[in-house]
C-alpha cells in the first residue's frame, strides 16, 4: 500500500505535469491562430489557380504541357508525406502515417517491391518512421515547421517536377492533414502529377465559398487568352505544383496546432481528474494513520489502567 510520501510525491508530480499541458495548450493556441491566418490568405490563391488551369484544360490543350499528360503506364510513384516535427498532438502523425502505408498496400504494393516507391517526407516524425523501415526516401525534410518558407514548397515541387520529367516516377500524391476546425482534421491524398483532369477538391474546398459552383457547357464563355495559352500554362502550371505544396504545408501546420491544443486540453483535464483521486486516497490514508495512532493511544492507556 502506498505510503502518504509516496502519495504526496505524485500529487506534486501530476501538478507539475499539468503546468507542462497548460502551458503547451496556450503556446499552441497562439502558434494556431497564425497559422489560421497564413491558410485563409494562401487557399484562395491557391484555389483560383487550380481553376484558371482548368478553364486552360478546357479549351484543347491539356497535351500543351508536359504536367498534364497522363502517362500510359505507371513504373514508378512519389508519395508526398507531410507529418509534424514533434509529438504530443495525439493521433495527428499516426494518422497520416497510417494513410500513407494504406495507399502504398492497396495501389503500390507491388512498386514498392520492385524497388519503384519513392518518398519524401516533410517533418521529422515521418522521415524517421519511413526511414526506419528502409523506404526509399528521396527527401528528408526535419525541422521546416520552426519557421516554414515558401522556398520549402518550391524544393519539394522542384523534387517531383524534375522526377516526374525524367521518368524517374509517373504519379506523384500529395499526403497531408488539412485544417478543418479546431476539433478536427481531414486526412488528404491528393493526386499531384500529372495534374488532375479536374482539379481535386478537398473537404474544405467543397464547402468554401469562395469556389465556384460548376457552369454548365453551355453557359461557358470563350476567353482569348495572350501571349497565348501555352505560355500561361508553362508559367502558371508549376507555380500550380508549388501552391499545391505550400498549401499543404500551412494546412499541416495548423492542424497539428490545433490537434496538439486538444491533446494538451484533454491531458490537463485527465491531470486534474487524477489530482481528485490522488487527493482523496491522500485523504483516506492519513485518515487511516490518524485513526491508527488514536487506537495505539487508547490501547496504550488501557494497558497502563489494568497494570496499576
Amino acid at each position: 500500500m502506498a505510503t502518504l510520501r509516496d502519495i504526496r510525491t505524485r500529487i506534486a508530480s501530476v501538478k507539475n505535469t499539468q503546468q507542462v499541458t497548460r502551458a503547451m495548450k496556450m503556446v499552441a493556441a497562439a502558434k494556431l491562430r497564425r497559422a489560421q491566418e497564413n491558410i485563409f490568405k494562401t487557399r484562395p490563391y491557391a484555389f483560383k489557380i487550380g481553376e484558371i488551369i482548368d478553364h486552360l484544360k478546357r479549351q484543347g490543350e491539356v497535351d500543351a504541357h508536359p504536367l498534364l499528360k497522363a502517362r500510359e503506364e505507371t513504373a514508378g510513384v512519389l508519395l508526398i508525406v507531410v507529418t509534424g516535427d514533434r509529438g504530443l498532438a495525439g493521433a495527428f502523425n499516426t494518422n497520416i502515417i497510417k494513410s500513407a502505408e494504406s495507399l502504398i498496400r492497396e495501389k503500390f504494393e507491388h512498386l514498392q517491391t520492385a524497388g519503384q516507391l519513392y518518398l519524401a517526407g516533410v517533418g521529422r516524425k515521418g522521415v524517421e518512421y519511413f526511414r526506419r523501415r528502409d523506404y526509399r526516401m528521396e527527401a528528408r525534410l526535419s525541422g521546416v515547421f520552426r519557421d516554414l518558407t515558401f522556398p520549402v514548397a518550391q524544393s519539394v515541387g522542384t523534387l517531383a517536377v524534375e522526377g516526374f520529367l525524367d521518368g524517374k516516377w509517373d504519379e506523384v500524391y500529395l499526403i497531408y492533414n488539412e485544417f478543418r476546425n479546431t476539433i478536427a482534421q481531414n486526412r488528404i491524398v491528393s493526386p499531384l502529377l500529372p495534374v488532375p483532369p479536374e482539379q481535386f477538391r478537398t473537404p474544405v474546398m467543397q464547402q468554401e465559398t469562395l469556389v465556384e459552383p460548376e457552369i454548365q457547357p453551355e453557359y461557358r464563355a470563350d476567353y482569348i487568352f495572350e501571349p497565348g495559352t501555352r505560355a500561361i500554362l508553362n508559367r502558371l502550371v508549376p507555380l500550380f505544383i508549388n501552391f499545391q505544396i505550400w498549401r499543404a504545408l500551412l494546412e499541416s501546420n495548423a492542424a497539428e496546432q490545433s490537434a496538439r491544443m486538444v491533446a494538451m486540453d484533454n491531458a490537463t483535464s485527465n491531470a486534474n481528474e487524477l489530482l481528485r483521486s490522488l487527493q482523496l486516497q491522500y485523504n483516506r490514508a492519513r485518515q487511516s494513520a490518524i485513526t491508527s495512532e488514536i487506537l495505539e493511544i487508547i490501547s496504550g492507556a488501557n494497558a497502563l489502567e489494568s497494570s496499576a
